[in-house]
């Protein structure tokens, strides 16, 4: 199926927006705009063959320009946490943003989620949509000149693909994923609470109380954080549990079993009423759960729906938060003329 491009609006300086929609022949479609290398909708169909965009947003660029919940955005230089902004890489200091009360997030104030990617269309494989950006060295503090490459492919089968590329010149850190929040019943159908989600992790990485890792890895098993097999969101989101208190719900980082392979199930959620079913498959070491906490209603999003706590959630696909600063994670260097290379998946079915 060929791919669409459209003008989706213009910035304060002139440079113009683009907006790609992907559609497979089933009639799935994603939407992807070049400010952020953001997915502003994604449309499946439910069990009754009804398509819902599932995905959190706005309609118009000015919304993302305002806008300051991260909706559908790709994250970088680093998403996440890192804390006090500090790192140390080959015995050289290092001091970001501190951007999230003291610690730093999501690359900075001016992240990835900010600038406008260049764009093409893969004509060679179909439906691929590449985005590229050039971060500088320094750019928000972080060290090395590095190239980023981002390809979204929608698949015949339901799947939107993101595959992330990423070199650089000088040792420096990299942590790339997509924040997008999920309603599978309809992005404007109010809370997830009745979602029911899996995530394929044994353990989790405890928090402090401004959601940074203390390096701990505790295991699921007996507390409200175990998604081994389906459960209500809504189960245990108001526990008195200590991690739960901390984020005002869900906001943490799972271990995943998966081992780094895309072909093993990393998590998956079901709507019930929908009947829509998605399975997210991934290379990474960790995933996000968080379930839209801070979602405060003064958002308008698409079709003039006001965004109120917990309409959406999130799997942002990730090394462990504040990595860097933890040895035993697993680490987010990327060396000099190595690759950054990681996949995720995020497939519809129905019930």
């Amino acid at each position: 199926m060929a791919i669409e491009k459209k003008l989706f609006g213009t910035m304060a300086n002139g440079e113009e927006v683009y907006i790609y929609t992907l559609k497979n022949s089933k009639g799935m479609t994603a939407e992807i705009c070049t400010y952020g290398a953001t997915i502003v909708s994604t449309k499946v169909p439910d069990k009754n063959g009804k398509f819902h965009d599932v995905m959190l947003g706005y309609d118009n660029l000015d919304g993302y320009l305002k806008g300051d919940k991260f909706f559908g955005a790709l994250i970088g230089r680093f998403g996440n946490r890192i804390q006090y902004g500090k790192f140390t890489l080959n015995g050289k200091g290092y001091q970001l943003a501190q951007n999230d009360g003291e610690n730093h997030l999501h690359g900075g104030p001016k992240g990835f989620d900010k600038v406008i990617w260049d764009s093409k269309i893969i004509e060679s494989e179909s439906n691929t949509l590449e985005l590229t950006y050039f971060s500088t060295n320094g750019e928000e503090g972080y060290p090395g000149n590095l190239t980023v490459k981002v390809n979204y492919v929608l698949t015949e089968d339901n799947a939107l693909e993101i595959n992330y590329y990423a070199t650089t010149d000088e040792d420096t850190i990299v942590n790339l994923t997509n924040h997008a929040y999920f309603n599978l019943s309809g992005h404007s159908s109010g809370d997830v609470l009745n979602h029911k989600l899996m995530i394929n992790a044994d353990k989790f990485t405890v928090n402090d109380k401004t959601s940074i890792p203390t390096g701990e890895i505790k295991e699921v098993a007996g507390t409200p954080m175990d998604f081994r097999t389906l459960t209500f969101i809504g189960q245990n989101i108001d526990s008195d549990y200590e991690q739960i208190v901390f984020g005002k719900g869900f906001d943490h980082n799972w271990v995943l079993n998966t081992n780094g392979s895309d072909s093993l199930k990393a998590a998956q959620a079901v709507a019930e009423d929908t009947g829509i079913i998605m399975d997210v498959y991934t290379t990474t070491p960790g995933v996000q759960f968080y379930s839209g906490n801070f979602i405060d209603g003064t958002d308008t999003g698409k079709e003039n729906f006001i965004y109120r706590i917990r309409n959406g959630f999130c799997l942002e696909t990730q090394y462990f938060p504040n990595s860097i600063n933890c040895n035993s994670f697993s680490s987010p260097i990327l060396k000099a003329r190595d690759e950054y290379k990681h996949k995720t998946i995020y497939k519809f079915s129905t019930l």
